[in-house]
């Protein structure tokens, strides 16, 4: 019997709520002007989902501009985690073809008269 190796699922926690909120800002858009103010012109939609959802991508000068406004470091932004997935081990041959013996087969119908 072989056993798979444990995977790791990198993921991300975003903090952006919290150092705005340490800095007394409660608004999102308390943001925007302060983005603009740095080339980044962002809807105040944009910037809701930005601090209101984890986004799944930032450009790097989103980023900076972030860091900038807010004076932290994207390390204090970007928390990234770890978690070890053990993997389940792999099911002999032998209990695959168990597997399709119990498979229900179609049935023939033959009519008798």
């Amino acid at each position: 019997m072989s056993t798979r190796a444990a995977t790791a699922k990198v993921s991300y926690n975003w903090h952006l709520r919290m150092r705005m909120a340490e800095r007394g800002m409660f608004a999102t858009s308390d943001l925007v002007p302060l983005l603009a103010e740095r080339g980044v012109v962002l809807s105040r939609e944009q910037v809701y989902r930005l601090v209101a959802k984890v986004p799944q991508r930032v450009s790097l000068t989103v980023l900076a501009a972030l860091c900038d406004a807010l004076g932290v470091s994207p390390a204090e932004l970007v928390e990234p985690v770890r978690a070890e997935r053990k993997a389940a081990p792999a099911k002999p041959a032998s209990a695959r073809a168990a597997v399709a013996d119990i498979r229900p087969r179609r049935a023939r119908v033959a009519r008798t008269e």
